[in-house]
């Protein structure tokens, strides 16, 4: 799991995303607790408000610093409902106050089309006995 610490520029973010093709990473001084969560997202808006500076500036000036967490046993309904109302496509996981990962909409959307697989094989399953 990546995160990257409030002080480091906007440019060393896009490199982390870029070299571990992911869209988000957590922001953290000491890769436990969360101070922010930053996206590709945060950084094209922040292009577009307030120009190319940002990219030397830190990752603290542009990152979300009220973070939404869930747990480790958070069910994957409530989960996509969250992500779904509240638009949110990344949330950190945590457990005992320590980060211990981060959740994406794409994980999300692939624990239910396996479940409905799962489900979809049981009741052909079922309607060839």
């Amino acid at each position: 799991m990546a995160t990257v610490s409030p002080g480091s520029t906007v440019r060393e973010l896009l490199a982390t995303l870029a070299e571990r093709n992911i869209g988000a990473v957590v922001v953290s001084t000491d890769g436990l607790t969360i101070e922010g969560i930053v996206s590709e997202r945060d950084v094209v808006r922040r292009l577009h408000d307030r120009g190319p500076a940002i990219l030397d500036g830190p990752v603290s000036a542009i990152m979300t610093s009220q973070v939404r967490t869930v747990g480790p046993g958070e069910n994957v309904d409530s989960l996509r409902q969250i992500m779904t109302t509240q638009r949110f496509r990344h949330m950190p996981v945590v457990e005992n106050g320590r980060l211990v990962g981060i959740v994406s909409i794409g994980d999300v959307v692939k624990s239910a089309i396996e479940e409905l697989e799962t489900e979809k094989a049981s009741l052909v399953d079922y309607l060839h006995r």
